[in-house]
């Protein structure tokens, strides 16, 4: 075999390893976000079920509303928006702030960023679309005649650990967290666009 194939299958095999180098070193730099994005939102989580069972004990005490009650009806069907959604809807709020300056200062802290404006409002839209998968999540799980409804005989209210609405909302943002995580990872904390300018070459 010439010395120039041997040179040829070498500078191949280079290649291939710095490129499975490369790749594996993405992955653990995503895997190392994703559980650093998991622990603020577990952070959030918190953040989250603590302003929800707040507004929920709020509502109560002021004006002995319950979570189950009617809100608001859409246009005349048989489909209301209720209270536990307008608590989930604060609480979100909230914890979506809470969670984009944990990860502005954090898990993307490496990140070229925009001003703190300009990224929130991408954050907040992202949220806002997990947002209504967790609502759609949590309202099926209260609605007692959804397949996936919360069994009434164990979570029946009766204590803060059985009751319904809480583990709903808990379930609900779990379920909406890896959508969060990919969205967010490639548009809101993606740096901002760089342009190449052509040096002009002297005459």
């Amino acid at each position: 075999m010439s010395t120039s194939s041997r040179c040829e299958r070498g500078s191949v095999s280079s290649t291939d390893t710095r490129g499975r180098d490369r790749t594996l070193a993405r992955f653990r730099s995503t895997a190392q976000q994703f559980l650093m994005f998991g622990l603020v939102g577990g952070s959030g989580t918190l953040v989250n079920l603590a302003v929800s069972v707040l507004a929920k004990k709020i509502a109560g005490w002021t004006a002995g509303i319950s979570e189950h009650d009617v809100f608001l009806n859409l246009l005349g069907t048989n489909y209301n928006i209720r209270w536990f959604n307008v608590f989930m809807a604060i609480a979100f709020l909230v914890a979506n702030t809470w969670n984009y300056q944990l990860n502005r200062s954090w898990t993307f802290r490496g990140y070229p960023q925009r001003s703190w404006w300009r990224g929130f409002f991408p954050f907040l839209f992202t949220g806002i679309g997990a947002f209504l998968v967790s609502q759609i999540v949590a309202t099926l799980l209260m609605n007692p005649t959804s397949p996936i409804a919360l069994s009434p005989e164990i979570f029946d209210d009766s204590t803060g650990l059985r009751t319904k609405f809480y583990w709903a909302t808990a379930i609900s943002i779990i379920v909406a967290m890896p959508v969060n995580f990919l969205v967010n990872k490639f548009w809101t904390f993606r740096g901002p666009k760089t342009r190449v300018v052509k040096a002009a070459t002297p005459e």
